[in-house]
């Protein structure tokens, strides 16, 4: 089912980018820790910044094109029609 493998890596992208904003989130605002040569909130505004570039672009990007190109496409029918046995 290739529309299911799709909707799966858009869901992942999200999940992905909203954990990553979390963790920094967390990082900058709630953990008062001194670590030397590290300083934990830059860390944490630097993984809040590519978790909204990574969710902006999978909303924005990617989305779209995956839709774009599961249903692009021309779509041909054909009718077969059996005839009975031919006239005597």
């Amino acid at each position: 089912m290739p529309g299911g493998s799709q909707r799966k890596g858009r869901i992942v992208g999200i999940g992905a980018a909203i954990l990553l904003i979390a963790i920094g989130a967390i990082l900058a605002f709630a953990v008062h820790v001194s670590v030397s040569g590290v300083d934990i909130t830059v860390v944490g505004w630097i993984l809040m910044i590519v978790g909204v570039i990574g969710l902006v672009l999978t909303l924005t990007i990617w989305s779209p094109w995956r839709r774009r190109r599961a249903t692009d496409g021309v779509v041909e029918e054909r009718r077969m029609y059996r005839d009975g046995p031919p006239p005597p």
